[in-house]
């Protein structure tokens, strides 16, 4: 996963003295030239070859399979992504909860797969986690999300590292640079 945001002056040039050493190595030494360019063009994409698509630091994301539209902060600090739940109740090992009024109110029940100890800025809690299907961009992805009432925040879903890994470049610049469009193909 990357990041790509604004660069200081000084960094700026740090990392230009780091190219220009290397292309200085890469011409003395002959040998070293084939080697680091195969490991340069190998190592964009991921590593079951499936190409990597620049997100911003908001997207849309659809729900998949019920449709729904939310806006999701793009979070590469959060280590797990987290669905707004509001009246989230657990019995049985099933949640049951209701999207934001603003989506639709629709209400939901799927089976909490495990909970996880999650540290906020206000206090640490547990959450029940969830198995979803997103759609990002061209990408259907099944991935685990915790519910939390995010009532209070701006955005209703927080797409953390654990979707972004093996899937995109963040670019902190931008906002919804690749609108939701996935095909009909298998989810990854």
């Amino acid at each position: 996963m990357f990041w790509i945001c604004n660069r200081t002056p000084r960094v700026s040039r740090i990392w230009d003295r780091q190219r220009d050493l290397l292309v200085s190595l890469l011409l003395r030494v002959p040998g070293l030239l084939f080697p680091v360019l195969v490991a340069l063009l190998f190592s964009f994409g991921t590593s079951d070859g499936r190409e990597l698509f620049t997100i911003g630091e908001i997207e849309e994301v659809v729900l998949l399979p019920w449709g729904v539209k939310l806006p999701a902060r793009i979070d590469t600090g959060a280590a797990t992504s987290s669905l707004d739940a509001r009246d989230l109740k657990v019995v049985n090992k099933v949640a049951e909860f209701k999207l934001p009024k603003k989506y639709g109110e629709l209400q939901l029940k799927l089976p909490v797969i495990e909970w996880r100890g999650v540290r906020s800025a206000d206090a640490r809690e547990q959450r029940p986690v969830v198995e979803i299907t997103l759609c990002i961009g061209p990408r259907k992805i099944r991935a685990h999300v915790t519910l939390n009432d995010r009532s209070g925040v701006k955005y209703p879903l927080v797409i953390g590292r654990n979707i972004l890994k093996d899937n995109f470049v963040v670019d902190c610049t931008q906002l919804n640079c690749l609108p939701p469009s996935c095909p009909e193909n298998p989810i990854q």
